[in-house]
């Protein structure tokens, strides 16, 4: 009788077929990739800018003075005393470079009227917001809210609400010193929603 011979390891064919199909599903997932990297950007520069106007306010009422929040270049800030006291109230409490995460995120600020949502007539915020004792936004005049949207168009897209794929952020500082975090595409489609703007 012939004894048959047990096949051990794997062929170069069976090799090149397993590497073609790992090629296919990584070429079919890098575009959904790519946009969850720079989604995350947006969320990174968001979050930040959050917590450091939540960090302005928190050191205002702490200190009882003004601290300002004052924002850089792309989605850069510092957050420090507007009025310098040695080592009491520092001109710089905690700062924030863009390169945290963030790299390619883009941040606009504006200012609106809270109850209507329409551009302020004469803006007294660009890019530097401050907070008093109380923890109010001292910038803004009473009913308005400062604004500032993050973006990526280095995604090769544009924002969800503009017909694009990248999921923009908004955050909104009232004039009260509330600070929250929203997505501008749920405006009109989802009112309920909490993370709606």
């Amino acid at each position: 009788m012939k004894l048959l011979r047990f096949q051990q390891g794997i062929s170069l064919i069976e090799t090149l077929v397993g590497m073609a199909i790992v090629v296919l599903a990584l070429a079919m997932g890098l575009p959904s990739f790519s946009t969850y990297l720079q989604n995350s950007q947006i969320r990174n520069a968001a979050e930040a800018i959050q917590n450091g106007l939540s960090m302005a306010r928190a050191e205002a009422t702490r200190r009882n003075t003004i601290v300002q929040f004052v924002l850089g270049s792309g989605s850069s800030w510092t957050v420090g005393c507007a009025t310098v006291d040695g080592t009491n109230c520092p001109a710089s409490i905690q700062a924030r470079s863009a390169a945290e995460g963030s790299s390619n995120a883009t941040v606009t600020t504006s200012q609106v009227i809270t109850s209507t949502g329409a551009a302020a007539a004469t803006a007294t915020f660009t890019t530097t917001l401050s907070f008093n004792g109380f923890g109010k936004a001292s910038t803004l005049p009473p009913g308005n809210s400062a604004l500032f949207d993050i973006s990526n168009s280095s995604g090769g897209a544009t924002c969800a609400t503009a017909g694009g794929t990248m999921r923009c952020l908004r955050v909104i500082v009232t004039a009260g010193g509330q600070i929250r975090m929203c997505d501008p595409k749920l405006t009109s489609t989802n009112p309920g929603n909490p993370q709606a703007c």
